[in-house]
């Protein structure tokens, strides 16, 4: 966190008692990952200072807020935390808003694109979007979701050219014809996407994305949701020392 962010925010917040929530301006550190390279070209507006949808990078919450939402963080979410929460405060008139100044550094992971793609596999960060839409089905905020998120619309043109590519098979067309289009249309994004970003590395990571991010939408619809605020399991590894257990509980927060 940046030094001064808190106090901005709070004086903020005191002057703006409809805002549920501020941030700040995200630093990224990591300019060398192809990954974070992508991002900053996208200039999303959701990290320019204003009223935004949601408080990427986080921010600081208002608590009347939070506990006007019921929760602050569903559970079975594996990314998107901060969209869900934002579609929730603002579904009950809440707003959120991003100051012009820096609140928090960040430093993106550093590993090769493709093997921070698998790591979002294993770990199911890519399955966030498809748990958000499972969760937001028939709530209030449901219809925030879908308009907020615009990836949904590229994710189901995925799905739909892998249904396209599987049906192939059964064209009416010589062997020939068939392997021809099959061939076509597994090239075609790729070949528009370097037209578009003129670099065919950047093309190719940017459709195998599109692909892990779609199948992760089909795994997280699927998944099984459990209440959003219950605990989670945990172990104690050791108990704190006898001397923080006699200090007032504000006190260890």
């Amino acid at each position: 966190m940046v030094e001064g962010f808190i106090e901005e925010a709070v004086s903020f917040l005191a002057q703006h008692p409809e805002v549920g929530g501020v941030g700040g301006r995200l630093v990224e550190l990591n300019h060398t990952s192809m990954e974070y390279r992508e991002r900053a070209l996208r200039n999303h507006s959701h990290l320019q200072p204003g009223e935004v949808d949601r408080l990427d990078g986080g921010g600081l919450y208002r608590r009347i807020a939070i506990e006007e939402t019921g929760f602050l963080s569903d559970r079975n979410l594996h990314s998107y935390e901060e969209f869900d929460l934002g579609a929730r405060l603002r579904s009950l008139g809440w707003k959120l808003w991003r100051l012009p100044v820096p609140s928090c550094t960040h430093y993106g992971h550093d590993s090769p694109p493709y093997q921070l793609l698998m790591r979002r596999w294993r770990a199911k960060y890519v399955c966030g979007l498809g748990e958000l839409l499972r969760g937001a089905i028939g709530q209030p905020h449901f219809r925030l979701v879908l308009r907020g998120m615009r990836e949904l619309k590229i994710y189901a043109g995925v799905l739909l050219w892998w249904l396209v590519m599987a049906s192939v098979p059964f064209w009416q067309l010589p062997v020939e014809g068939r392997i021809g289009a099959f061939a076509a249309l597994a090239a075609a994004p790729f070949a528009l996407m370097a037209l578009r970003k003129r670099s065919i590395s950047r093309a190719t990571y940017s459709v195998v994305s599109w692909c892990f991010n779609a199948a992760g939408l089909v795994h997280g619809l699927l998944r099984r949701r459990v209440p959003p605020r219950s605990r989670i399991a945990s172990v104690v590894l050791h108990e704190p020392p006898q001397s923080l257990e006699t200090l007032p509980r504000q006190r260890i927060a």
